[in-house]
């Protein structure tokens, strides 16, 4: 797993940043713990694997469609 911004992973799970925000408020001090300010833009490789985990969210290429006439 690769750190990523919140643009990025809220992308991913097909949401906007600030809902991504309102999944992770009751989260906060768990992630505070794993080394994320609450106005951090970018997260950590082993925050990034604990919110996919937790909110099932698919990242990578394998889950990407890919574009017409390929």
């Amino acid at each position: 797993m690769k750190a990523m911004s919140k643009k990025q992973l809220a992308d991913c799970a097909g949401v906007s940043v600030r809902t991504l925000n309102r999944w992770c408020r009751p989260l906060k001090k768990k992630l505070q713990r794993m080394g994320v300010a609450p106005c951090a833009k970018v997260l950590p490789p082993n925050v990034v694997e604990y919110l996919t985990k937790r909110f099932c969210i698919e990242v990578g290429g394998a889950s990407q469609v890919p574009p017409e006439g390929e």
